[in-house]
């Protein structure tokens, strides 16, 4: 699976070129996990940080919570909002680029 995976890899054209340094035992690392996974370094490398990268995106977008914490975090999005005298002043105060200052 990992050979046909890699070979329709070759096949399509990459538009863009990066380049990073490891040290020689990164690079051992590195070379011998492409080698367990029968990829290429560069396949590895970019397989393994696009899924990293993908991770990191969705942790900004998205968060899973037991049931409890979920009803409570929707009891709070959905519970009228606290009166904040000082945070109400600011925000009517005029800004600093504002026309009316």
């Amino acid at each position: 699976m990992a050979k046909t995976n890699t070979i329709h890899k070759a096949s399509t054209q990459k538009a863009s070129r990066f380049s990073i340094r490891a040290s020689a035992t990164q690079k051992r690392v590195i070379a011998e996990a492409a080698r367990i996974k029968d990829t290429t370094i560069s396949d590895f490398v970019l397989e393994q940080s696009l899924t990293a990268a993908q991770q990191v995106i969705a942790d900004q977008v998205q968060f899973r919570l037991p049931k409890k914490q979920w009803r409570e975090f929707c009891d709070a999005l959905d519970a009228p909002p606290k009166s904040m005298p000082a945070l109400r002043r600011l925000l009517n105060k005029p800004g600093l680029f504002d026309a009316n200052r």
